[in-house]
């Protein structure tokens, strides 16, 4: 199955190691294709997602909305996700 869409988000991962706090940024790929939404850790179905929304919150940085039946799920992303959310859209609509 050939990828419809794709954006990179990141999260932040914290460790404590022996006295010093560490904070690793990691960059990883959020993939659409026609019947599910992946990342690292999760894979949503395209029926279980009701929306996707964007909120940005400075010139850099934005939230990216999943909005499905198992709940909210919130990725920070730095580019624009237009053309992803109209992919979304548009399969939604053929669907």
């Amino acid at each position: 199955m050939s990828i419809i869409s794709m954006i990179p988000y990141t999260y932040v991962e914290r460790k404590i190691k022996r006295t010093q706090k560490v904070t690793i940024q990691h960059s990883k790929d959020m993939c659409l294709y026609t019947d599910n939404i992946q990342t690292e850790n999760d894979c949503f179905h395209i029926n279980s997602v009701f929306d996707i929304s964007y909120k940005c919150v400075s010139k850099e940085s934005g939230f990216l909305y999943l909005h499905t039946n198992q709940g909210m799920f919130a990725y920070t992303i730095h580019t624009d996700p237009a053309a992803f959310i109209a992919a979304y859209k548009d399969i939604k609509k053929k669907g």
